[in-house]
């Protein structure tokens, strides 16, 4: 099984590099981009063949190690590898 994880700052943190894509899209011409968010993709293939013991290990791996969930949001889908 594979877990697809994305991981994107809440609203209402400041994202610097979402800024910085913004303004280079603004410098390269792109127009009526606004508010870019940019944020984290990761793959994880899992040895794991039950869809509720594998929803619980990426809960876990995404609390304790991918995604600081003060300032982050995160979701995923697990899909077969």
């Amino acid at each position: 099984m594979r877990a697809r994880i994305r991981i994107t700052l809440k609203h209402g943190v400041l994202d610097p590099q979402g800024k910085a894509i913004e303004n280079a899209l603004a410098s390269l011409g792109f127009k009526g981009v606004n508010d870019v968010r940019q944020g984290k993709y990761i793959e994880v293939d899992l040895a794991e063949k039950d869809e509720g013991k594998a929803r619980e290990l990426v809960e876990q791996i995404c609390k304790e190690l991918l995604a600081n969930t003060v300032i982050e949001n995160y979701a995923y889908e697990l899909v077969p590898a």
